[in-house]
């Protein structure tokens, strides 16, 4: 709507008199809109809006049963509006940005009015609230459109996210936070710890659009870490700052078709030279996130006496492929070809023949990232069945007074609700253990919670389908985000590890201590 336009006052009479083809208004939340000539070119159709229900009367029902509110406000549908209802103000109002939803469940307790949590302080509110209003601000439009045609995160975006530091942020608390100023000085690199970390993680998920999650630097999240832990001072000097600042892009690069969970397995080789001073890496590596525009590949070998990993920079006989997969291109999945890839041996991240560790100490912050990232994912889509099951009329009355589908909501409130106290917990843990102990005490727990958190968000997932019916199957309109959530929530069952081998890992690790003389 043009910001000179005038609004009219009118009453609901005198909009009842417009009524027909070429002279049609209704009424959405006390605002007039003429459709005299829109109405030919709605794309539902004329006799839609020439319902007795919707011409000249007030169709805000209808158009919640139809629509999701970002449609009034869409430019093109905005400048439809000629005036309001004499004595009437609008009452459904957006969330503003950076502001907290007031749906049920749909932010983690220590967000919701009244309520209390021993793990936060002034500093992760603040983290929280700087991080919504910017994900809402920056993140939110370019994910929706980068989702939809497959292009690479925009170049400003990321430009923004290494402004505030908000790379660094996702690779936790460390000496890599040193001399930072974190999201404007909200929070200091000292006192920067799990949960402050947690809150980014859970933040940048909400645009909703699984593609574009893994798209924005997802790659970087689990590929940097062996560099910042394992990578001599020359090659972090180097790469670190690169990274950080959005400059250069950065893939983890495991995983091949022979070999995914059995690491150990892997067939990709590097061979020393003569002079033992480079490395020659031949073999692949699939399904590699951010592959298709990284410039440097951390990856696993197999040498001669065992596993290396090496830091390898895109060059002379690295060749990426796109694979196509069930989200959007954006991610930068890929297949990748090193064939003769000469590497010095300086690149060598550990010790060499001592890959195996390197992966091993990466994967506890790697799931437990991604259990941030699939509990957040998780209250989103219960929050759009929360909503959805209030505004949408069934038999006379809203869904949301049908037995069953209250059934249904409180089931998905319990899953994720649970995961996020068992996620919350174990980032206590993390708080007040060594790196050491983590890796003893914790592998075992991250590993069946991550199993949680993916199971019961496909069981969230199966359930807001039914919510939703069609729309929950349709690309676009009011069920998109459910209908995205369905297709791609399995990713998160995969990556890091199948369910099954988390929970086998989890397990394995449980019955260690069991003690011997136990006997029920």
């Amino acid at each position: 709507m043009s910001a000179t336009k005038q609004l009219r006052t009118i009453t609901r009479d005198e909009v009842a008199k417009h009524n027909r083809p070429g002279d049609l208004w209704v009424i959405i939340d006390a605002k007039v809109y003429d459709l005299s000539r829109f109405s030919s070119l709605h794309p539902g159709g004329l006799a839609v809006l020439l319902d007795e229900e919707v011409a000249g009367q007030d169709a805000t029902e209808v158009f919640y049963q139809l629509h999701r509110h970002e449609i009034l406000q869409k430019p093109g549908y905005a400048r439809l509006q000629i005036g309001t209802i004499d004595g009437e103000s609008s009452i459904i109002k957006p969330r503003a940005a950076g502001a907290p939803s007031k749906i049920p469940y749909a932010e983690p307790s220590w967000l919701t009015a009244g309520f209390k949590s021993p793990y936060y302080k002034e500093s992760h509110r603040n983290l929280q609230q700087a991080m919504r209003k910017f994900v809402d601000e920056i993140v939110f439009p370019d994910a929706q459109a980068r989702e939809l045609d497959g292009k690479r995160i925009s170049q400003s975006v990321v430009d923004a996210m290494a402004e505030m530091n908000i790379n660094a942020m996702r690779l936790g608390p460390g000496k890599h936070l040193k001399g930072l100023k974190l999201m404007g000085g909200i929070v200091q690199p000292e006192e920067f710890d799990y949960f402050h970390e947690l809150v980014v993680s859970e933040e940048l998920v909400r645009v909703k659009s699984r593609g574009y999650i893994d798209g924005m630097l997802g790659g970087m999240v689990i590929g940097l870490p062996p560099v910042l832990n394992f990578g001599s001072e020359k090659l972090k000097q180097q790469v670190i700052p690169e990274v950080f600042s959005g400059k250069k892009f950065i893939s983890l690069a495991i995983s091949e078709a022979f070999a995914g969970s059995d690491v150990a397995g892997l067939k990709c080789s590097a061979k020393k030279t003569e002079d033992g001073k480079h490395f020659i890496i031949n073999g692949t590596k699939k399904w590699i996130t951010n592959a298709t525009f990284s410039d440097y590949f951390t990856v696993g070998c197999a040498t001669d006496g065992g596993l290396t990993v090496l830091l390898v920079p895109r060059g002379p006989g690295v060749e990426t492929t796109p694979i196509k997969t069930t989200y959007s291109a954006c991610a930068g999945t890929a297949y990748i070809t090193f064939d003769d890839v000469k590497v010095p041996v300086e690149n060598v991240l550990g010790k060499e023949n001592g890959g195996l560790q390197v992966i091993l100490s990466n994967f506890n912050h790697e799931r437990w990232a991604m259990c941030c990232s699939s509990i957040g994912n998780h209250r989103t889509t219960v929050e759009e069945c929360f909503a959805w099951a209030s505004q949408r009329q069934v038999f006379g009355k809203p869904l949301i007074e049908q037995a069953v589908v209250r059934a249904k909501l409180a089931n998905m409130a319990a899953r994720v609700e649970s995961a996020q106290s068992w996620l919350e917990n174990i980032t206590h843990q993390m708080n007040n253990m060594s790196y050491k102990e983590q890796s003893m005490k914790l592998a075992g727990q991250i590993a069946l919670l991550k199993r949680y958190c993916t199971s019961t968000a496909q069981d969230t997932a199966r359930e807001a389908v039914q919510l939703f019916g069609g729309r929950g199957i349709t690309k676009t309109g009011m069920g998109r985000f459910i209908e995205h959530y369905h297709a791609t929530v399995p990713f998160d069952a995969l990556l890091g590890g199948a369910e099954d081998v988390l929970g086998d890992l989890g397990v394995r690790q449980a019955v260690r201590g069991i003690p011997k003389n136990a006997r029920l």
